[in-house]
C-alpha cells in the first residue's frame, strides 16, 4: 500500500514540479513590440524592412546585458493590450509614460524627451501660429489612442482619429483638415527630412506638451526592466546610445 501511495504521491507531484521549472526557466530571446508608423523611432523603410532608432537600440540593449532582445511590428490599438496579456515582453514604440499608463506597465529610464506639436500646411501658417490659433470646431487629424489624441481633448477642436498619422497628414495635404497633431520628432521627420511634404507642410509654434519616451514592460516584471535600464545604462556610458541618437536626427 506504501508503494502505491508513494507512486500516487509522485504523480500528483509531477505538474508542480514541471510548472515551478518552466516558472524560473531563463527565456532564450525577449519580444519587444512597436507599432512601425514613428519615423524615426519605427518605420517600415522603402524595402520593406523594419527599422528606425528604438528598431536598432533594442537588440544594442540586449547585447550590452548579454541577453537576445527582438523587435515585432504590432498595431498600435492592441500594443498595451497586448503587453499585459503577455504576448510579448515589453513595448518599445515611442511610448510617452503617462499616470494612467503607469498602472499597467513600468517604464525604463527616459530615452527621450519630447511634445505634441501642430502641422499645418504652408499656405495656413500665416493664420495659424500655434495650436492656440485654430478656429473653434476646426478639424484636427491624429493617430488614435496616442498622447497627442489625449492631449487634443483640452482644445475646442473636432478630432479625426486615424489608425496611422501618415493617414492624417494626407487628409490634411487633401484639404479635409485644417491641422495634425503628432510627437515633436515624428512632426519633423515628416515637415523636414520627407522630400514629398518639405515644401508643404510646416509645423506652427512650439510643443504644447512635454513628455518623458520610455520603454514599457508588463507591471511587476522588475527582473525584465532591471536588464533593460542596465542595458541603457551601459549604451549611455560607452557612447552607443548618442551614436545612434545622432544617427536618426534624434536630439
Amino acid at each position: 500500500m506504501k508503494k502505491y501511495a508513494l507512486i500516487a504521491l509522485i504523480v500528483l507531484m509531477v505538474p508542480f514540479m514541471v510548472f515551478a521549472g518552466g516558472a524560473n526557466e531563463e527565456k532564450s530571446e525577449y519580444v519587444f513590440a512597436t507599432d512601425a508608423t514613428w519615423p524615426p523611432f519605427e518605420f517600415i523603410d522603402e524595402s520593406g524592412n523594419l527599422t528606425g532608432f528604438e528598431v536598432e537600440l533594442v537588440p544594442l540593449i540586449g547585447e550590452a546585458v548579454g541577453e537576445t532582445f527582438v523587435v515585432e511590428n504590432i498595431p498600435w490599438d492592441t500594443i498595451f493590450a497586448g503587453l499585459v496579456n503577455g504576448q510579448y515582453d515589453a513595448v518599445a514604440s515611442g511610448v510617452t509614460v503617462t499616470e494612467e499608463r503607469k498602472a499597467t506597465i513600468d517604464f525604463s529610464m527616459p530615452i527621450n524627451n519630447q511634445g505634441q506639436v501642430l502641422i499645418v500646411k504652408t499656405e495656413d501658417a500665416g493664420t495659424i501660429s500655434s495650436i492656440d490659433n485654430l478656429a473653434d470646431g476646426a478639424k484636427v487629424g491624429v493617430q488614435i489612442g496616442t498622447t497627442g489624441d489625449f492631449a487634443l481633448e483640452s482644445y475646442p477642436v473636432e478630432i479625426r482619429r486615424y489608425d496611422d498619422i501618415g493617414l492624417a497628414i494626407e487628409d490634411l495635404l487633401n484639404g479635409n483638415l485644417e491641422g495634425a497633431v503628432c510627437d515633436s520628432l515624428i512632426a519633423a521627420d515628416f515637415v523636414l527630412k520627407n522630400p514629398n511634404y518639405s515644401d508643404k507642410l510646416v509645423v506652427a509654434g512650439e510643443p504644447f506638451t512635454a513628455e518623458e519616451i520610455a520603454i514599457g514592460v508588463k507591471k511587476g516584471n522588475t527582473a525584465l526592466l532591471d536588464k533593460i535600464n542596465e542595458g541603457l545604462q551601459i549604451l549611455m556610458d560607452n557612447g552607443k546610445f548618442d551614436e545612434l541618437k545622432a544617427k536618426w536626427g534624434i536630439i
